[in-house]
């Protein structure tokens, strides 16, 4: 680990080609720069998560961590290259007193040149991502509503202040869920007339499951309070009964079929590495999220 101490941008670009050039590995391979903004509380599991998702997207890592109030005006980082921190590159990034407002002119320099640029807001996003200063720099921008008070509050913020490239990850938390009901109706001999989701209260994946439910099928979806963890039920109703998913465990999911026999499928509920992997194999705007979003925009999805 290199530290630097009231430092800047173009040094502690300076520190990590240096660190690479001693090292032996010259700085190619990196398929994307990924900025997370955040504050101390959530530095160390939001970095430690993108180290984890650098073996799969090899990428450059800087951690922005504002440290407005009274103290010196100063940048001080840590820098460190490959090793344990895998085939990546991390700086984490204090900003102190005034520099803490000018988070955007310290990234511009460390920016991998011709690679696509991923924000992350682990907590506290601005209110319009794209609008940011840092934000204007990004295809793809990252929230997550999870780390909301209100899951209601923060799901009117995503939307308004929706442009496309932004995601959240309570988004990106039902992609198995949606994955799994998609192929119960693949075979075109389900009619759905409604369906329910069944989640701990204030759990913004399961407005956006259910969203998704009605966006998708055209039908009703009610939202039932259940002691989670997370989502615990996701069913459709048809002519013949119903079908769906039943997760108490939040592990393993139990299918539930009018007529057949009940099976099992490991419907687990996944951590940040995973998420944020998933979320880098994509670059383009997520398109499905922002309809969905969108429809949640008539007030029916207020918790029971």
């Amino acid at each position: 680990m290199i530290r630097l101490e009231d430092t800047s941008g173009g040094e502690i670009s300076r520190a990590i080609s240096e660190e690479r050039h001693r090292m032996g590995s010259p700085a190619t391979g990196m398929v994307l720069t990924m900025l997370i903004l955040t504050d101390e509380e959530y530095a160390s599991d939001a970095t430690e998560a993108a180290v984890l998702s650098a073996r799969q997207h090899p990428m450059r890592i800087l951690t922005l961590i504002p440290r407005p109030g009274r103290g010196p005006d100063q940048i001080d980082a840590q820098v460190m290259v490959g090793g344990d921190d895998g085939p990546g590159e991390v700086a984490i990034v204090r900003l102190r007193g005034d520099r803490a407002a000018h988070a955007n002119s310290v990234a511009i320099p460390l920016l991998l040149p011709d690679t696509p640029v991923v924000a992350w807001w682990p907590t506290h996003p601005p209110p319009v991502p794209a609008d940011d200063p840092i934000g204007r720099h990004c295809q793809r921008r990252i929230t997550d509503m999870a780390s909301a008070e209100h899951a209601q509050v923060a799901l009117a913020e995503r939307r308004s202040g929706y442009v496309p490239g932004d995601t959240d990850l309570a988004w990106t938390r039902i992609t198995p869920w949606r994955s799994a009901l998609a192929a119960l109706l693949d075979d075109g001999l389900i009619t759905a007339t409604s369906g329910i989701v069944e989640a701990e209260r204030d759990n913004p994946s399961a407005i956006l499951l259910a969203a998704w439910l009605r966006w998708a099928l055209g039908v009703p979806v009610e939202l039932r309070e259940s002691e989670g963890p997370g989502i615990t039920r996701a069913a459709l109703t048809d002519a013949d009964g119903e079908i769906g998913l039943d997760r108490p465990d939040g592990s393993v999911a139990t299918l539930i079929r009018s007529g057949y026999p009940d099976s099992t499928i490991a419907l687990p509920r996944r951590g940040l590495p995973e998420l944020l992997s998933e979320e880098l194999r994509r670059l383009t705007p997520d398109e499905v999220y922002g309809f969905v979003l969108a429809s949640t925009a008539d007030g029916t999805w207020e918790e029971p």
